[in-house]
């Protein structure tokens, strides 16, 4: 973090200022732990945590400054707010506006993770890249990240989740993007959004904090956003499968464990990848890194090279091999749209395919229908064997219908795996990550 005083903090965050208006600070931290000389920590009042009782140590630790609720128990310098959380993203928006490189949003109901990865990795062949850490995208997570870009820095990927409406709103207001990615609309927290037109309308308010002579950067191949005409004048920059888009794929080959190899096309290029990562829907996200390196002036050898050196980041496509099984470990959240793709990818691999699904959470009123589509979809493709966890998985496996096994717990789940798998299987394990599916994967492993 450049250094800023705590005058222009408390500025920022509307706050009272009790202490020197000149000290300066190096860090912003929630965590206690992270505090460091130069730091400031803020405290926020959790559920089942108040961070204002650690401002003591933080400042055995280093820190010059508490940003808090309460007036602190001990002589030191801080700002006093109504709330720490809103103060932070008032200081979040004013910390951003010290830097003049080009910020990318990226969000959508699937893939945003991946895709803001894809883009870090093309990026990463010419500029010097900050990017979001794991998924810290949401209204505490933004600015965090935010406060860890140096002035090193020459190019910000920042990944944006939400939940309701108005969210994206504030995120963007602190972020704002010169270019904006959508990846797809999905049945995502339908609880708060109703529908997808929905999501849709939520996920585009990013575009309302649209830097002058911003860019968007849609997927066509999605049914929601190919309806996005412009957005007060900028038209939408569309990636896809259709030849007609401006950035297109296609000779597209599944590689299974190897990846997927593809043919990514935008005016006269042409460019060959295979990216390291199972799934047809990788090339979308390829494409969309691809759209994003060709405005930030990167050649086709930089854009293929980012691509091919992509990793993704935690339980998304994880391999791992144990007991002569092939175990696709895809536990970190589950919806419907990103279980059917994990299905698609199973469907390819030789042997039993089996299916082990979980509960999808925040999908509203329709939950047990979409669970019981995608039971459905799963015998569609293919599969094998479905094993459903979960109270909401038991119309996944009505949807089965033959060969599914339910179990009602994780625990119930994990002492009759080893009966139900053998060697040779290809194992999807896919549930939402209130479901505790690693426990099923540590399991497996363990065997």
């Amino acid at each position: 973090m450049k250094p800023i005083t705590l005058r222009e903090v408390a500025s920022a965050c509307g706050g009272t200022l009790h202490g020197d208006p000149e000290i300066q600070i190096t860090s912003i931290v929630t965590d206690s732990r992270k505090a460091t000389a130069g730091s400031l920590f803020a405290a926020i009042k959790g559920e089942r945590v108040n961070g204002h009782r650690f401002i003591p140590m933080t400042v055995e630790q280093g820190a010059v400054c508490a940003l808090c609720e309460d007036a602190p128990k001990i002589d030191v310098p801080y700002i006093q707010v109504e709330s720490t959380l809103i103060a932070l993203k008032g200081i979040a928006e004013y910390y951003r506006s010290l830097f003049s490189i080009p910020f990318i949003g990226v969000t959508g109901s699937v893939g945003k993770t991946s895709t803001k990865e894809l883009i870090s990795s093309v990026l990463s062949q010419k500029y010097n890249v900050h990017k979001t850490a794991g998924n810290f995208n949401n209204e505490l997570g933004v600015p965090l990240t935010l406060f860890g870009l140096e002035e090193s820095h020459e190019v910000a990927v920042i990944e944006m989740g939400i939940s309701g409406f108005g969210e994206m709103t504030r995120l963007s207001k602190m972020v704002r993007p010169d270019i904006s990615v959508i990846t797809n609309i999905g049945y995502c927290h339908l609880e708060n959004l109703g529908d997808r037109d929905g999501v849709l309308k939520a996920k585009t308010e990013m575009f309302s904090y649209l830097k002058e002579n911003g860019r968007i950067i849609l997927c066509h191949d999605d049914d929601k956003l190919c309806t996005v005409a412009d957005y007060r004048g900028v038209k939408p920059i569309f990636y896809g499968t259709d030849p007609n888009d401006e950035y297109y794929a296609d000779n597209i080959e599944e590689l299974l464990l190897d990846g997927v190899r593809c043919t990514l096309h935008h005016s006269d290029s042409a460019i060959e990848v295979t990216i390291p990562a199972m799934g047809r829907h990788n090339v979308l996200n390829a494409l969309c890194a691809m759209a994003v390196g060709k405005q930030l002036g990167l050649t086709d050898e930089q854009i293929k090279n980012g691509i091919e050196h992509f990793q993704n980041v935690g339980s998304r496509n994880n391999i791992i091999r144990t007991r002569g099984m092939i175990v696709i470990d895809d536990c970190y959240n589950a919806n419907p749209t990103s279980t059917k793709a994990g299905l698609n990818t199973l469907s390819n691999f030789e042997g039993r395919k089996v299916a082990l699904l979980g509960d999808m959470k925040e999908l509203g009123t329709d939950e047990l229908k979409l669970h019981k589509e995608v039971g459905a979809y799963a015998k569609e493709k293919g599969i094998d064997l479905l094993i459903a966890v979960g109270e909401l998985s038991k119309a996944t496996a009505e949807g089965f219908g033959e060969n599914a096994v339910y179990f009602d717990t994780v625990e119930d789940c994990i002492a009759r795996i080893t009966d139900l798998l053998k060697e040779g299987d290809a194992v999807l394990i896919k549930a939402s990550h209130s479901m505790h599916f690693e426990k099923i994967v540590d399991a497996l492993k363990e065997e």
